[in-house]
């Protein structure tokens, strides 16, 4: 099935296969023709699985383009997942002039939300607690919301926040739909579904993922043979994009030094960083600018990374389920992946622990791998910082528009444009970046000079 076969607007149409969206992946198909209908919902669907559009889509269905109020709610565990649904809304909504979309998350500033808010906002996405703050402060207001999403709720009741979910639920409209998107159907969540959502239909995809991912585990006897292999099985696999998981902050700084030393780029994600750097840090690896991310397990929830080719679990992970959310970064909606996993002597016994779960787990030899050594981990591409975004008005043309038609770069030599409140990344062929970096010095965005630097 394909877009063009849903009763959508033409220019939205248009949008989504500009954006590459053509093709329905099961999650959307089976959920669109029921959720369109206005119909509550709860869906089995892992991140990865095109969830996003599956509810982004209906929330606009029902989104009244000229009343300038909350019309819908959506609900995420993490701030990184809220932020990427945002990000995706927009881009989904970029056609469509005048809709504002808003983040409400923990972790940043209270005071600007607050300012956003008595603007208004036609969509807001955030987490619980950080919503509830400002409806229980009299700052979100409720009474014209048509929709409400519960996005991986499994992950939400995993961290506690069934009564913070209640709650919200309990003060919108009672005549709204809500669709509820979860990994697992545990009675915990059926009882959730008993309590918030009214007749819904009960969609389940079949879970591919385990089929398509190949994993791999190898037993190794130190550290020093582990960051040895990182470089051979990256040129076996011929990997673009490489996410390594550690189970400590400690451990992904001291790889990304070792790395840096056998002249792999890599950068960190763990807790001890502020939500800026995370942001950033998501944003510069997204976009390609970075081989290797090296990450604790804060990012293995929610976070939704396309394209991702090989994952590497550096330390066994504490558990099956842990080691289920690392290796899902990869084989995002039905693409193919691979997930290595390095197991020292004394964990061979949780090794296996986790191998009952994932049959198709095969143990090889680190002496029989055979890679390319002539292919490079690097990127074509490097990230450029501006300090001005949505708040200086700037757009993704306005900055496209500089770099070409004001500098002469080719659209080829440009990758992603991310833009936030107060900043843009942009990703640029490395070849052409010092060229960049001293002509925009003297060129104006927008009618204006902004400042540019690589990151």
């Amino acid at each position: 099935m394909i877009f063009r076969d849903l009763n959508l607007e033409k220019n939205l149409i248009e949008n989504l296969e500009s954006l590459g969206y053509k093709t329905l992946t099961p999650i959307q198909e089976n959920s669109l023709k029921y959720s369109l209908e206005k119909k509550d919902i709860i869906a089995r669907a892992k991140t990865g699985s095109g969830k996003t559009l599956a509810f982004c889509l209906p929330i606009i269905n029902n989104l009244d383009k000229k009343k300038y109020r909350v019309q819908s709610l959506i609900l995420a565990p993490t701030r990184e997942l809220a932020t990427q649904i945002a990000q995706t809304i927009r881009e989904v909504l970029r056609s469509t002039p005048n809709i504002k979309v808003l983040t409400l998350c923990g972790g940043v500033p209270y005071k600007p939300q607050v300012v956003s808010l008595s603007h208004e906002a036609h969509i807001v996405v955030g987490t619980a607690g950080r919503v509830l703050k400002h409806i229980n402060e009299g700052n979100l207001k409720l009474e014209n919301i048509n929709t409400f999403v519960l996005d991986e709720a499994d992950k939400m009741l995993d961290m506690g926040f069934f009564d913070d979910i209640s709650k919200v639920s309990s003060l919108l409209p009672k005549q709204r739909q809500t669709l509820l998107f979860s990994a697992t159907f545990s009675n915990e969540i059926k009882n959730l579904a008993l309590e918030f959502l009214d007749n819904p239909v009960n969609i389940e995809v079949e879970d591919e993922e385990q089929n398509i991912i190949k994993q791999v585990f190898y037993e190794v006897n130190s550290r020093d043979l582990k960051d040895n292999l990182i470089e051979k099985l990256i040129k076996k696999y011929q990997a673009n994009s490489t996410i390594i998981f550690c189970n400590q902050r400690v451990t992904c700084e001291e790889l990304a030094d070792s790395l840096f030393e056998r002249d792999i780029d890599a950068i960190t994600l763990h807790s001890d960083l502020d939500q800026k750097e995370r942001d950033e840090t998501l944003t510069i690896f997204s976009n390609k600018s970075y081989p290797v991310l090296i990450a604790s397990d804060v990012a293995s929830r929610g976070i939704d990374i396309n394209n991702i080719d090989l994952v590497i679990n550096y330390d066994l992970a504490l558990n099956y389920k842990i080691h289920t959310h690392r290796i899902g970064r990869t084989a995002r909606a039905g693409k193919g992946g691979v997930a290595i996993t390095f197991v020292l002597p004394n964990e061979a016994k949780s090794a296996l622990e986790i191998k009952e779960h994932f049959p198709d787990i095969v143990f090889e030899d680190e002496k029989e791998i055979v890679f390319d050594n002539n292919f490079e981990i690097d990127s074509i591409f490097r990230s450029i910082f501006i300090n001005g975004g949505k708040k200086q008005k700037l757009r993704k043309g306005d900055i496209l528009g500089a770099l070409t038609a004001g500098i002469g770069l080719d659209k080829e030599d440009i990758g992603t444009i991310d833009l936030f409140d107060f900043c843009s990344y942009v990703a640029i062929k490395k070849e052409k970046l010092p060229f960049v970096l001293e002509k925009l010095q003297n060129t104006k965005i927008k009618g204006k000079f902004y400042r540019a630097y690589e990151k």
